[in-house]
């Protein structure tokens, strides 16, 4: 299934110019997806438009991506500000993401869904793209459904809880500022959640006799 051929505004990187390109550019947002880890989601969907910028296009093509010379590339995701806190590692990354949409899809990222039968489906196409493990997959996948009009069967199912109505656990449930800080809210209770298990983890183990 397409997504909508007037595609709806993404707001992720909470920046015109570069929302902009999101918006209209699926290998835009896979690769504003890619990396979003390790650095703050703004920073990461920024990342798209500063690529095209540094070569010199409004937009971004796998083909030419993936022909890029690995040394260039990296020092052009490296120049300041960096497109990510890992540059070298992260270009790698989006080169081997755009060879394999080359390679499977003639470099059309619209193409990883566009015939998708189900949600479990696209789904499992998402994970098997470089960089793409299960959590960063089903995330997509709920962006694809909740934003982009990407809705094949059973999608919510297959994004898990990141497939729920108004679960605000993740960038596909950002639409603007109060969302974003809905969403931020929630991460802030799992950190906190998790440090207090590793808390009363160690107490036990201290605890043992």
């Amino acid at each position: 299934m397409d997504a909508d051929t007037d595609s709806p505004a993404l707001h992720l990187a909470q920046d015109p110019e570069a929302d902009e390109l999101l918006s209209r550019s699926r290998l835009a947002a896979l690769t504003g997806m890619l990396l979003d880890q390790q650095v703050p989601m703004e920073w990461a969907f920024k990342g798209p438009a500063t690529i095209a910028r540094r070569m010199g296009t409004d937009d971004l093509d796998a083909h030419e991506i993936a022909a890029q010379d690995p040394e260039a590339f990296a020092a052009l995701l490296a120049e300041k500000p960096a497109v990510h806190r890992y540059p070298g590692s992260m270009a790698k990354r989006i080169q081997q993401l755009c060879q394999y949409l080359v390679e499977h899809y003639d470099g059309d990222a619209e193409g990883i869904w566009r015939d998708a039968g189900s949600g479990a489906e696209l789904l499992r196409r998402l994970q098997e793209l470089p960089g793409f493990g299960k959590q960063k997959a089903q995330i997509f996948l709920a962006l694809l459904g909740k934003q982009l009009g990407v809705t094949p069967t059973g999608w919510r199912k297959a994004a898990g809880a990141y497939g729920e109505a108004a679960a605000y656990r993740s960038v596909a449930d950002i639409t603007g500022p109060e969302s974003l800080a809905k969403v931020r809210a929630h991460k802030q209770e799992l950190k906190a959640a998790a440090k207090a298990a590793k808390g009363a983890a160690g107490q036990r183990v201290a605890d043992t006799p």
